[in-house]
């Protein structure tokens, strides 16, 4: 493949997409990727790869980018992915996953990109009949899933008006290595794994009996990586990740497994959230030939090791909120 291929990587600095930088690069694409490491780590950007520490929401800063590296592909995974937060932060969620994703859809116009693919979420399905299916009409419920359906409706429009071709692809609950296991609003694989690492119990909302299907980033990475080069992947929607669906509770006593702890519990009345989340991944497998996923305890092995290796980082703390109504009580304790 020609080393003339190049691509945009937004939040490389983060979780997904630094694994997606890495398997592009592997695919001999040249890389830019862009992160204003409000939640990421410089040294998670693979060292091939061009690193520009800025915002999405830097509209000059994006269009000199496209400019000068007229960009084949344009990979967008930046995003402040936290549903039950965006409640309470809801011009910041905006702001970050819906305007940022505008700028660079403006700008993928404007230099013809060959393929947009952005990282949307099943948090746009809401409450709909399980296994969630790509056939299924979305119905978010929060502001998070709200901003990633409109950009999705963006893109088809871009799709109509101006030919720019997208794949979008909707992963959930995916943890691994490289993950901010020092945010203490999302990823709650890194929150379990944080709080047992600093001695304290492992904060539950509700029975914790809702479900959610974990996916481990090799799973996750490598298709959105190359999906670009499966033309019946674009103007396509793709559920990916795993299959089968796990307790919160069975997930936080598979996290004290894998680090040597005895699990503790302190349970909070529940929070406003959809109670089963897992989706149907047939389209994914006949498509993008993904195979089948690694188990919870496989996965969660791997990242507790990673874990160990090198120690818990803390992004810089979030300031952002906006609404208090309401909010739970544990997280208004992290102030």
């Amino acid at each position: 493949m020609s080393a003339r291929v190049r691509s945009l990587i937004t939040g490389g600095a983060g979780f997904i997409a630094s694994h997606v930088a890495r398997h592009c690069l592997a695919l001999g694409h040249e890389v830019v990727v862009l992160d204003d490491l409000s939640g990421g780590f410089a040294d998670q950007v693979p060292e091939a790869a061009c690193f520009v520490k800025s915002s999405v929401l830097d509209s000059v800063l994006v269009r000199r980018l496209f400019e000068e590296y007229r960009f084949h592909y344009v990979y967008h995974l930046a995003a402040y992915a936290a549903e039950g937060l965006s409640h309470f932060i809801r011009r910041f969620n905006y702001d970050t996953n819906l305007i940022g994703s505008v700028n660079l859809i403006n700008e993928a116009v404007k230099h013809n990109v060959k393929c947009f693919v952005f990282a949307s979420s099943i948090a746009v399905y809401g409450h709909n009949q399980l296994p969630m299916d790509e056939s299924m009409t979305p119905q978010p419920e929060d502001p998070y899933g709200i901003s990633k359906y409109a950009v999705e409706l963006d893109l088809r429009a871009a799709y109509k008006m101006f030919g720019l071709s997208y794949i979008i692809f909707r992963p959930h609950n995916v943890y691994g290595e490289h993950q901010n296991i020092g945010d203490p609003y999302r990823n709650v694989i890194g929150i379990f794994m944080n709080q047992i690492f600093q001695g304290r119990p492992l904060t539950i909302f509700g029975d914790g009996l809702q479900t959610r299907a974990f996916s481990y980033i090799d799973d996750v990475a490598p298709a959105i990586a190359r999906s670009v080069h499966v033309p019946a992947a674009y103007n396509e929607v793709i559920n990916i990740g795993a299959d089968e669906p796990h307790t919160i509770k069975h997930v936080a006593e598979t996290v004290a497994k894998a680090l040597g702890a005895a699990p503790e519990f302190e349970f909070f009345p529940p929070r406003n959230e959809v109670e089963h989340a897992f989706s149907n991944h047939e389209k994914a497998r006949r498509i993008l030939g993904t195979a089948a996923a690694i188990r919870l305890e496989e996965g969660v092995a791997r990242m507790a090791a990673w874990v160990r290796r090198t120690g818990i980082r803390a992004s810089a703390p979030f300031e952002n909120i906006e609404v208090r109504k309401n909010m739970p009580p544990s997280w208004e304790r992290l102030d």
